[in-house]
Order: structure tokens, then C-alpha cells, then sequence
């Protein structure tokens, strides 16, 4: 049934793609012989080019950030509460431009791409690809559109991290640096909570060492576990109550087996099976990876301010009271580092109940916030 468009949406909008066929050197020491980039783009790019806002996405998004890519789409881009017209991040004002990093499965160059010399998806052979690598082709992107400088750059949770890197590999060309929900780096918890979803994944019968795709299949069971395990670090334990609390199925008595019986098992189940349709299982590897390995300060002897020394953009940090999987702790751990040397820095602790997911959600305290703050900078700008 085809969807009704809210008057305050973008609309209908078309992805694209561009191919840089240069080869890309990346971090890991291997080099990509080339590679494509899917985006949107929502807005319109002023006469000076000043108006450009670059929004990062986190692990399962893409680039598709707002609007419908058709009529029947079921649901809108992932950032849809905050992106369109008058909204927080205001496409009547600014340009805004959402990519699809490298290693994905959603239109840019990954492990499910061909391998030029092989002819065959690339699978465990694609090389490993890091958070500095995703923000180098965010720049070559930017010098196609012809855009030297963002008005911005905003970004949550794993998009917060590509905030931060840009900040500190090109830092003339940004002028505000939005960080949501992110941290400066991965605690051990982090990092084991991403092994036990890798292990899943590559513990499935169906992973073949990561070439299931010439086997017609898929690691099914693997990945719908660790979307599983990954969603329940996104939500906060009050969120999970106030949502399911202990309620059966259909309000059901026990089964007393093992079937569902209860609201999130049913919900966690739903989550998993529906994230296998939508997402390979080598993209997922690849990008928990670029996770753990995000650590910027390491290069200067884990001293974070020493990291931002070079920045230039004046930043935004915000966190949310219940998210414990980048809490607000990590948030002021940045804000901190860039205190120390003398950056200009804003920053807010919104109260909500979401956990890590309330960076997606219209919570009234954090649209002011970023609304307010984008405001300035489009009169800065002369948006």
C-alpha cells in the first residue's frame, strides 16, 4: 500500500553512486584498487558552497539518512526524526550530504563486492578497512561535489567517531564538528560484546570461511544472534522494561519449553531475522573491527588532547543519561580532551530512556539542542 508523505520529510529521494578509480592506500597497508561510494543528498547547495553538511553513519545504517526511496517503502532513512524541512537539521537551510562507507553492503564497495581479479565476490579477502580509511573517501567524495569545506560534520555512535577523525585528519575543511553518543575509543566490554557477534557469525555452518555466497546461502542463524546481542547493548534496562517488562506472548501462560514466551524474546527474534534480509554477514565483521580498532589518541601515547591539538572546528558533544554502551562518562572524556587545548566546546547530557538508540530518536531536550546549535551555524554561514 503505497505510504503517505509527511509534509515535514524530504520526500521521494534517489540514491547515487560515483567509482573513484584511482587506487585507495589504506591503513591496514593493503591498497583497494579502486572503489564506489553510494549517497543522497538532501537540500540545495548554495551559490558559495557553504551550506554542506556531511552526516556519518553508525554500524547497520547507510546512506540513506531521510525520505523514501519509493512509494511503498515500509519506513523512512534511519535519521528521518531530525532531517527535513524545519527540522533540527533543517534541509531548507543546508546542503546535506550521507555516504555509505567502504566496506558496507549497501551500495558502496565491500565484501560482497567483485573482486576486479578474481571475479568473485571478495569476501574474507576484502581488506580491513578503519575509520580513517572511511573519512579519506568522505574527502574524495567532498572534492567531487566540489565542496572544500562542511559547514559540519555530524555524526552518532560510530558516525560520532568519524566526527572526530575528520576533525583531526582535515581539519581546515570543517568548520563544526557534531559528536552524538560516541566515545573516544572502545572499553574491553566493547570489544568482547563485538567478538562474541563476530564468533556467531563465523561459528555458523553456512559461513564457509566467509564465501557463503557461492554456496547460495548465508550465515543466517550467526548474524541474527549477533543483531540480537547488539541490540540489547543499544537499549537501556528501563527501556526494555518500560517496552516489554515481563509480558508474555499475546498475554499466553508459559509453554514451559522452548518456543517464545515472552514480548522481547519475540521482539529480539523479529530483529534478528529481519537484519539477515537487509545485511551480509562479512560487512558486519568488517565494521566491528573498524570499531575496535578506532583509538586516535594511540599515536600520541593515549594522551586524547594531544589528538585534537590539531583540530580547528568548534564541536558539539552530546550524550544521553541511559546509554551504557557509550556513556555519558566517554562523552566527557572528549570534552575534556579538547578543554585542555583550548577548544571551543559545547555540550549536553540529554535525559532520556532509550539507552544508545536515543541518538535516533526525536527526544524533545536533544532537538532543541541540535537545533539550536545548527541555527548558529547557519548564520555563520550565511544559510
Amino acid at each position: 500500500m503505497p505510504v503517505e508523505i509527511p509534509v515535514d520529510s524530504v520526500g521521494l529521494v534517489t540514491p547515487q553512486t560515483v567509482t573513484f578509480s584511482a587506487p585507495l592506500e589504506l591503513e591496514c597497508g593493503r591498497c583497494l584498487p579502486g572503489y564506489t561510494l553510494a549517497y543522497e543528498t538532501y537540500g540545495t547547495l548554495n551559490a558559495q558552497r557553504s551550506n554542506a553538511i556531511l552526516l556519518c553513519h553508525a554500524l547497520s545504517g547507510d546512506h540513506h539518512a531521510a525520505g523514501y526511496h519509493s512509494m511503498n517503502d515500509r519506513k523512512p532513512g534511519w535519521w528521518e526524526h531530525l532531517l527535513g524541512p524545519r527540522k533540527a537539521m533543517d534541509t531548507e537551510r543546508f546542503f546535506f550530504v550521507c555516504a555509505n562507507f567502504i566496506g558496507s553492503c549497501k551500495g558502496s564497495t565491500g565484501p560482497a563486492s567483485t573482486n576486479p581479479e578474481t571475479g568473485a565476490p571478495w569476501g574474507l579477502d576484502f581488506p580491513m578497512v578503519t575509520v580513517r580509511d572511511w573519512v579519506k573517501t568522505q574527502a574524495e567524495l567532498a572534492d567531487y561535489l566540489g565542496i572544500e569545506q562542511w559547514a559540519a560534520v555530524v555524526g552518532g555512535s560510530l558516525g560520532g567517531m568519524q566526527v572526530m577523525q575528520w576533525s583531526m585528519d582535515y581539519p581546515e575543511r570543517l568548520r563544526h564538528a557534531v559528536v552524538i553518543a560516541a566515545a573516544p575509543k572502545l572499553t574491553a566490554q566493547n570489544i568482547a560484546f563485538n567478538e562474541v557477534c563476530r564468533q556467531a557469525i563465523m561459528t555458523d555452518p553456512e559461513f564457509y570461511n566467509g564465501r557463503y555466497y557461492a554456496h547460495n546461502t548465508k550465515p543466517r542463524r550467526g548474524l541474527s544472534l549477533a543483531r540480537m546481542i547488539g541490540h540489547i547493548t543499544y537499549l537501556s534496562d528501563n527501556a526494555m522494561r518500560t517496552k516489554f517488562g515481563r509480558d508474555t506472548r499475546g498475554g499466553k501462560a508459559f509453554s514451559f519449553g522452548f518456543d517464545v514466551d515472552f514480548e522481547v524474546e519475540s521482539y529480539l527474534r523479529y530483529q534478528g531475522s529481519s537484519f539477515v534480509e537487509r545485511f551480509d554477514a562479512n560487512s558486519y565483521l568488517y565494521i566491528t573491527k573498524a570499531l575496535d580498532y578506532f583509538d586516535p589518541a594511540s599515536t600520541w601515547g593515549g594522551n586524547l588532547a594531544e589528538a585534537f591539538a590539531s583540530t580547528r572546528a568548534n564541536f558539539l558533544v552530546i550524550s544521553f543519561s541511559s546509554d551504557w554502551r557509550f556513556s555519558p562518562e566517554r562523552s566527557r572524556e572528549i570534552v575534556q580532551a579538547l578543554y585542555t587545548c583550548n577548544r571551543d566546546v559545547s555540550y549536553a547530557e540529554i535525559e532520556a530512556e532509550h539507552g544508545h538508540d536515543s541518538f535516533l530518536m526525536p527526544i524533545p531536550q536533544y532537538v532543541a539542542v541540535l537545533g539550536t546549535y545548527l541555527g548558529r551555524v547557519a548564520e555563520e554561514v550565511g544559510a
